[in-house]
This record gives structure tokens, C-alpha cells and sequence, in this order.
């Protein structure tokens, strides 16, 4: 029996466990998934942007109030099919590949947004305008919901464990560009071609530049190969399964791997919803609704309110990576917990400060908003997928995010002008972030540290074969002192009792 429990216990990484990173590979990986994301917010920020101007152009029969509801409607129905898609992308990219699945995401986005571009206004073809409106949104949702879980499985299974916080934030670093694009351009051509330009044609240039935009990401990701993670678990799964065990294959189908899911991870689903809340409740209150919110609500004028949105991704672009190298230094779970009890605590001076009109008020209290916005925004991606082993990953994350994201965050600009509209209490954002702070505390409590750790189901990854060596080193000193431990403990007690 002594001698099963120290095999065990000396068992030690080899050389084969470890594997070392290729740097220019890790950094066309983050490239091309950031490029995707980069893509997909434009779009946000331009739609963000131009929710009353579309309003007028596909509702114009509305009251402006319900012209807002009924854009940000549209908006919102766009994430409804969004836990489909990634109920279709997410498994399939477990068992084809994530590098496919990514490709083919990015194809289908790039085409549903250029094609906003050139649909006929409600004055054209009347009530079919705003139909189609909503299908190139529903073909966005679809698509989106196998990009973001995507594009994160595929930079955590590339960079080195040690920096994938860093690493990690860089794909929302994308997102923020992406968005500050689109709603930088949409302010400059407010500004040149006023509203009254605007709504006759201005609004379908920034669309049209989702067609280029697209074939660059294509192109950039079709350029990319596997991630280790993924082809060291093909490898493995091919090997277990030449003996064609009909429980292997049952498990391995897709109904398999989804109860599988929800059967033996539902802790790391909740936990994973839970934070995805957090960080999108925050997100689209900031990018989505706070343009809106400031004009139609506050009475700002457009140019004013898109320079002090505008400002605010800025500040997030500029801290993002920031705080991914923080969180790989402090760890994940702290900067989620003190980012949630900031958002409680600061959510209503920030509001308060947006409400008070100008220049200066506002920009202060959108800054804090931005702060907060960045502490969920620079770690998620390093996070949520350490939540699920290789296997699963793509498809686990898939369907958490785009669930929680469904429910709570593509809907926030739409309950939030509602509840604004219908109580008339401006202070209404400011009470919607503070219950996505508490939900957000409860699930950073409940998560365990990843920081510096491999994956789950992956072996440790290193930047280089030195390091690489030490790891393996280190493993063998460490296997051998448990063993010595035990073997002192269970043969010669007296001994530890002598030595304290």
C-alpha cells in the first residue's frame, strides 16, 4: 500500500506534458481573434450610435421615445438567437476545430452587416424595412454566438499560462477599438453631414465599411492553425476511440457533451453566467444605452453625448491590457470582486454626475463608469475559459455566455429606456448596475483562482524551452518531497514529532 501512495505521489511532469509556445503564432492568434471582435463592435458602435437616427429611418410613425424602445427592440432581439448560435458553433467547434468555426463566424457577421447598409427605408416598402432590419440583426446574433467563446478558447489555448491575462485582454481590447471605430465614425459624419444627412443616407456609410473589414479578418484567420490544447485532445480522443467503445462515442456525440455540461459543470456554468451578467449589464449600459440615455432622456444634443462616449472607450483602450497584466500578477478573482463593489458603491455618483448636463459633470462620471467597465473587461476573456475542461470548452462556454448575455445584456438598453420611460426616474441605470454588481460578487466568490495555472484537461504552457526545463525541474523536486513527506509520516511518526 506504501508503495502505490508514493508512485503516486512521484509522478512528475516529463518534458512532453510542457508545452512551449511559438511566438509569432501566439501573436497572429491574438491578431486574427481580436480582428473578429474588433468587426463585431463596430457594428455595436455604430448601431449604438445610431439608435435615434435609425429609429426615424425604420419607425417613423412612432413618438421619439417609442422610436428608441423600438430601435433598441431590434437591437435586443438580435441576442434571442444568440444562445442558438451557440448551441451550433459552440459543439461544433469542440469536435471540427475552433480555427473552422471562427472563419466561418466571421464570414456570416461581415455579410449580415454590409447588408444593413443597403436595405430600402420604412418610406420606401413600409412595413417590410423594419422586417429586414430585424433578420440582418438575427443572422448577427447567430453568428456572434459562436464568435466571442470562440475568440476566447482560442487565445487561452495559445498563450503561455503565465501571461494569458495580458494576452487575454488584448481580444477586448478589439472590442473597445471596435467600437470607439464605429462611433468615432459615425460622430465625424454626424458632424459633417448634421442630422437632417444623416437620416436621408449618411446612416448606411458606416455599415458598408463592415464589407473590407470582413475580408481582412477572413483573411487573417484562415492564416491560423490549431490550438495545442485542441490537437493534443483530437490526438488523445483518437487514440481512446480505435476500439470504438459505444459509451466513448455516446459521450463524445453532441447530446452527450451538452448533458455532460449541464450534468458535471453546472457550478462552472453558473459561475461563468454569472460573471458574463456582470461585465455585459456594465458593458451595454455604457456603450449601447448611455449615448441614448443622454440625448433622449437628459436632453444633450448628439455631438456632445457621442464625445463623452467616445472619451470613455478611450480611457478603456488605453487600461485594458493594464489590467490583464494586473490580474495575472493579483489574480482573477480579486479584480472581479473589488471591480463589483466599486460598481455598487459608484453607480449612483456616476449617474448623478451624467445627470447634471455640460461638459465637465458628465465626463467624470462617464469616466468612472469606464473604470469600472474595464476591471470585468480586462479579465474576462483569461477567466471564463479556465471555468471548462479542453473538451468541452468552446461549447460550454458558448452556451453560458450567450445565455447570461441573452438575458441580461443585450436586453439592458431595452429595459433601461423601458423602465426610464415608464417610471420616469432617471436614476434607473443607476440601480440596474448595482444588481449586476451584487450578482457579480456572489459569482467572483465562488471562483477559483486560475491565475498562472493551466488550463483544465490542458498541460502547463511556457514562452520557452528554459522555461520549460525548470517547470519540469521544479515538478520532480516537489514529487519527491511529498514522497519523502510520507514516507517520513507513515513509517518514522516520531520523527516529525522530534523536528517541531
Amino acid at each position: 500500500m506504501l508503495r502505490i501512495v508514493l508512485r503516486r505521489e512521484k509522478r512528475t511532469l516529463s518534458a512532453e506534458d510542457v508545452t512551449v509556445t511559438d511566438k509569432p503564432q501566439v501573436r497572429r492568434a491574438v491578431s486574427a481573434a481580436a480582428l473578429g471582435n474588433t468587426m463585431e463592435w463596430f457594428d455595436f458602435g455604430v448601431y449604438a450610435y445610431l439608435a435615434g437616427t435609425l429609429g426615424k429611418v425604420f419607425f417613423p410613425a412612432s413618438e421619439p421615445g417609442t422610436q428608441v424602445v423600438s430601435t433598441f427592440a431590434t437591437f435586443a432581439a438580435a441576442f434571442l438567437v444568440r444562445p442558438l448560435g451557440g448551441l451550433v458553433f459552440g459543439p461544433l467547434g469542440d469536435r471540427i476545430g475552433r480555427k473552422r468555426v471562427l472563419a466561418f463566424t466571421m464570414i456570416i457577421m461581415a455579410i449580415s452587416t454590409f447588408a444593413v447598409g443597403f436595405l430600402p427605408s420604412y418610406d420606401a416598402i413600409g412595413f417590410a424595412a423594419p422586417i429586414l432590419l430585424l433578420v440582418c440583426r438575427l443572422v448577427q446574433g447567430f453568428s456572434t454566438g459562436g464568435e466571442y467563446a470562440g475568440a476566447t478558447t482560442y487565445i487561452a489555448e495559445y498563450a503561455p499560462d503565465k501571461r494569458r491575462g495580458f494576452l487575454g485582454s488584448w481580444l477586448d481590447f478589439g472590442t473597445f477599438v471596435g467600437y470607439s471605430l464605429g462611433s468615432g465614425l459615425v460622430t465625424i459624419l454626424t458632424a459633417v453631414l448634421g442630422s437632417d444627412g444623416m437620416t436621408d443616407w449618411g446612416w448606411r456609410l458606416p455599415f458598408l465599411v463592415a464589407g473590407p473589414l470582413g475580408l481582412i479578418g477572413l483573411y487573417m484567420r484562415l492564416r491560423l492553425e490549431e490550438t495545442p490544447a485542441f490537437q493534443k485532445e483530437t490526438e488523445q480522443a483518437e487514440a481512446e476511440n480505435e476500439e470504438s467503445d459505444p459509451v466513448e462515442e455516446a459521450r463524445q456525440s453532441g447530446k452527450g457533451r451538452l448533458k455532460e455540461i449541464f450534468t458535471r459543470h453546472w457550478q462552472a456554468v453558473l459561475i461563468c453566467m454569472g460573471l458574463v451578467l456582470l461585465y455585459n449589464v456594465t458593458n451595454y449600459m455604457v456603450t449601447s444605452y448611455l449615448p441614448t440615455f443622454m440625448t433622449e432622456t437628459l436632453g444633450e444634443d448628439d455631438l456632445t453625448a457621442q464625445l463623452l462616449v467616445l472619451g470613455t472607450m478611450i480611457v478603456v483602450v488605453l487600461t485594458i491590457t493594464t489590467v490583464g497584466r494586473t490580474s495575472d500578477r493579483w489574480g482573477r478573482r480579486p479584480v472581479f470582486m473589488a471591480g463589483s463593489i466599486a460598481l455598487v458603491v459608484l453607480a449612483i455618483p456616476a449617474v448623478a454626475l451624467i445627470k447634471q448636463g455640460g461638459i465637465l459633470m458628465p465626463a467624470f462620471g462617464c469616466v468612472i463608469l469606464g473604470l469600472l467597465l474595464v476591471c470585468f473587461a480586462g479579465t474576462s476573456a483569461s477567466t471564463l475559459p479556465a471555468l471548462f475542461p479542453t473538451r468541452l470548452r468552446y461549447g460550454a462556454l458558448s452556451i453560458s455566455f450567450n445565455i447570461s448575455v441573452s438575458l441580461f445584456g443585450g436586453t439592458t438598453p431595452l429595459f433601461a429606456s423601458g423602465l426610464v420611460q415608464a417610471t420616469g426616474n432617471k436614476m434607473v441605470p443607476a440601480y440596474y448596475l448595482m444588481v449586476a454588481g451584487v450578482i457579480g460578487f456572489i459569482a467572483a466568490f465562488f471562483l477559483h483562482e486560475t491565475a498562472g495555472k493551466p488550463l483544465r484537461g490542458s498541460g502547463p504552457m511556457v514562452e520557452t524551452p528554459e522555461q520549460a526545463q525548470a517547470l519540469v525541474a521544479d515538478s520532480r523536486t516537489e514529487a519527491s518531497r511529498r514522497a519523502r513527506d510520507i514516507w517520513i509520516k507513515l513509517r518514522h511518526p516520531w520523527a516529525r514529532r522530534e523536528g517541531k
